[in-house]
């Protein structure tokens, strides 16, 4: 169930990477080389996989990093897909489209895929898997596309590259309406957030377990992997328990996590790397601010303060 082999993966500590810093974003001021390069240094010693999540300036940026500085990291790449189609039950009602606006980010969408295939081949002994797009069939995102079309995605890139593909999803959908995926898939990907459904921290990892195993058994033939679980720090109440988030929850969550499928040999990817101020509403303590290990900062919280704690 768990066997990776054919994958071509080997056990590993994996986890979540985008380097928007204070005053950064995607839609404006990307990181820079020297910027990439910290935060890179930083994570070497503890984690051997990253998963970027689009394939923009900022990816680019990073397999240059890890190229030219000779650094030992593997990565998942994925191709961040936007709305093809209308969301209106998507919760803060960010999920409708112009007629014209899903037109062109279909658009967009196919040039994502190529470029993601174009880095695929560029630096196929740096990256291992790739994903052709990012919670984008969950009923709750702003940004859905058909299972059909991502079946397409899919095909496309395992026509034109050798990396094995997935598509990253939260646990839902995979037991329904993404049942046609996982024929065309090579490896399916899970998201877990017990948090973000309302289980306390004694709950947690048990809940996740469930998340897991669900899929797997369902899908005995197939490899799973986590490419999301974590814990945040902060939340104003929106969707999150303010009493729920802290680093101490944090810092037990990670350990947990980590420990089990270290042990049970499963590939997880901890997201995430650090806090990111660009992400959801302006609020400070948006909880969508708050997921990462280190701080914006860079400086650790609680978990990475004793260094190999997980």
């Amino acid at each position: 169930m768990n066997s990776y082999e054919a994958l071509g993966l080997k056990p590993g500590r994996a986890i979540c990477y985008s380097g928007f810093r204070e005053g950064q974003s995607p839609a404006g001021i990307y990181p820079s080389y020297e910027e990439v390069k910290e935060d890179l240094l930083l994570l070497q010693d503890q984690w051997d996989y990253l998963r970027l999540y689009d394939c923009d300036a900022h990816a680019e940026t990073v397999l240059e990093v890890i190229e030219k500085e000779n650094l030992s990291f593997q990565v998942m790449l994925g191709a961040y897909i936007v709305a093809e189609m209308n969301n209106f039950g998507c919760p803060w009602g960010g999920g409708v489209y112009t007629e014209e606006q899903l037109f062109e980010n279909k658009i967009k969408n196919k040039n994502q895929i190529q470029k993601l295939i174009h880095f695929a081949n560029k630096y196929p002994n740096i990256i291992c898997t790739v994903s052709a797009g990012n919670e984008a069939c969950v009923d709750w995102t702003d940004h859905y596309v058909s299972v059909s079309s991502v079946i397409d995605y899919v095909k496309l890139i395992k026509e034109n590259c050798k990396q094995p593909a997935t598509f990253c999803e939260n646990y839902v959908p995979w037991l329904s309406k993404l049942k046609p995926l996982v024929d065309v898939v090579d490896f399916i990907s899970i998201h877990t957030y017990p948090v973000w459904e309302y289980k306390n921290i004694h709950e947690a990892l048990d809940y996740t377990k469930e998340n897991y195993f669900a899929v797997a058994t369902m899908y005995p033939n197939i490899p799973v992997i986590i490419t999301e679980a974590g814990w945040a720090t902060n939340s104003n109440g929106r969707g999150i328990e303010p009493h729920n988030v802290s680093e101490e929850n944090q810092e037990i969550y990670c350990n947990d996590l980590l420990n089990w499928t270290n042990e049970d040999g499963i590939l997880c990817f901890l997201f995430e790397a650090f806090d990111e101020s660009w992400k959801g509403s302006p609020e400070p303590l948006e909880p969508e601010k708050h997921w990462g290990i280190y701080k914006i900062d860079r400086s650790p919280k609680l978990v990475m303060q004793q260094k190999y704690s997980i």
